[in-house]
Order: C-alpha cells, then sequence, then structure tokens
C-alpha cells in the first residue's frame, strides 16, 4: 500500500465512529499516523473508541454529537480545533440503516424527515463547518459513506443515498477551488452487526447470488478505498462514488 504512514500530521474526523465500520475507518487512519476525531451520538461508544485508538495507536478525541444537530457538530468541530489545530479529512460515516426504511408510502413523513436530515443534510452541515478550517490548512477531503442501494431504487433509504451521492458531486464542484477534494463510497452488503439486524436471511442470499465475489464483504474491504480516496494517492480523483459490493452492480 506504499507509504504506511500517509496521514502522519493530518487530523481526520469520522462521525459514526463509535462502533462499526465508523470505527475500523478511525483505527485505519491512526495506524497510518493520523489524530483522530470520534464524533458518536453514543457518548460512551465514542469515548472508549478513543480510549482504544489512544491506547493502540495514537492521539484520540471523543466528541458526542447528533450529526443532525448543528450546534452539536459546531461544538465537536471546537473541541477538535482546540485540541488538534483544525480537520483535514472529513469522514461522513454517520448514517441511519435500512431496518423499515425500504418502505416508501408506507414510511411516515417524519421517519422522512429524520433519515434526510441524517443521511443528506448532515453531511452537507459537516462539510460546510469544515471547510473553512480546510482551506485554511491548504485543502482538505470528505469521504461520504453511500451505499449500493443507491443503485437498486426501492424505498426511502436507497432514495436518500441517492440523494448522498449527489450532494458528493456538488460539494465536490463547489470546494474544488478550496483545494478539497469529495468523494464517496457505496458499500455492499458488509457483514456488521447492524447490517445483520437490518436484513433477513433470504434477502442476504438474494445479494450474495447476485454477486460476483462469492462471499460476504466484511468491514476490512472498506478500508483501503477509503484510506486510497482521503490520501494524496487520489489528488486527482474527485466527485466520485467508487462502488465496493463484490461486483453485484455495473456501471458503463
Amino acid at each position: 500500500m506504499g507509504n504506511t504512514r500517509r496521514y502522519e500530521g493530518r487530523v481526520v474526523l469520522v462521525t459514526g465512529a463509535g462502533q462499526g465500520i465508523g470505527l475500523a475507518y478511525a483505527k485505519a487512519f491512526s495506524r497510518e499516523g493520523a489524530s483522530l476525531v470520534i464524533v458518536d451520538i453514543n457518548e460512551v461508544a465514542a469515548r472508549s473508541a478513543a480510549d482504544e485508538i489512544s491506547a493502540q495507536h495514537g492521539p484520540a478525541l471523543a466528541a458526542c454529537a447528533d450529526v443532525a444537530d448543528e450546534a452539536q457538530m459546531r461544538a465537536a468541530l471546537t473541541a477538535a480545533e482546540e485540541r488538534f489545530g483544525g480537520v483535514d479529512v472529513l469522514i461522513n460515516n454517520a448514517g441511519l440503516h435500512l431496518g423499515d426504511l425500504n418502505e416508501t408510502t408506507r414510511l411516515a413523513p417524519e421517519r422522512w424527515s429524520r433519515l434526510f436530515d441524517v443521511n443528506v443534510i448532515a453531511p452537507v452541515t459537516c462539510a460546510r463547518l469544515c471547510a473553512p478550517g480546510m482551506r485554511a490548512r491548504g485543502g482538505g477531503a470528505i469521504l461520504n459513506q453511500s451505499s449500493m442501494a443507491a443503485f437498486h431504487g426501492g424505498g426511502a433509504y436507497s432514495v436518500s443515498k441517492l440523494a448522498l451521492n449527489g450532494v458528493t458531486v456538488s460539494l465536490a464542484r463547489e470546494l474544488a477551488s478550496d483545494g478539497i477534494r469529495v468523494n464517496g463510497v457505496a458499500p455492499g452488503y458488509i457483514a456488521t452487526e447492524a447490517a445483520a439486524s437490518d436484513l433477513d436471511d433470504a434477502t442476504k442470499r438474494s445479494l450474495l447470488d447476485r454477486q460476483l465475489v462469492k462471499r460476504f464483504g466484511e468491514t476490512n474491504d472498506l478500508l483501503g478505498t477509503a484510506l486510497f480516496l482521503c490520501s494524496e494517492d487520489a489528488s486527482f480523483v474527485s466527485g466520485q462514488t467508487l462502488l465496493v459490493d463484490g461486483g453485484s452492480n455495473f456501471r458503463l
């Protein structure tokens, strides 16, 4: 993977990093030299994750915040600036998962609103808050956590991730002059605890049948992509959402 300390001296903020894929991202960037800001709505999980990373890899700060609450995210960013001087990489990982969100007309309006507040508006808010500091530090990178569901259709969750792909393109255009690249990663089925609770066995088998790689995805399958897209190795890549789905979808 080339230089294994690509993020030495860099500060990476990961939302929804108290557990699961977000925590795996945080650990991966920390192993490559970054200082981490762990943001999670669960304060206990955020502190536990930060303590673990600090003990095993490098500096980490915990911040409890609901990403859909701008004031809470502003406070988290202020804490990051006070501790580390700023943020160079933002990973918008926090999101509401499938569950009953594969419904469309049967999903209550308040559920639609909360879904879009977290999965679509919050990444825009986080980008807006982080962009001035990134610009002052010479540029940066933003990674949005999409999903292969964005390419399938089939419910509110899919619609929210399709909208997020549009946000990625829009942010990439708007922030390019500030030296900020914006990309997305769209995982296929990743066998996390949250994903296991979202899908029944029949759906999981159906997903596996359509893949070219005949195994379920693992969290580690996403790390190389995230590390690449946020690094100088990808300095000529922006406005893209990369599918990491075992060959389930094809884009020509």
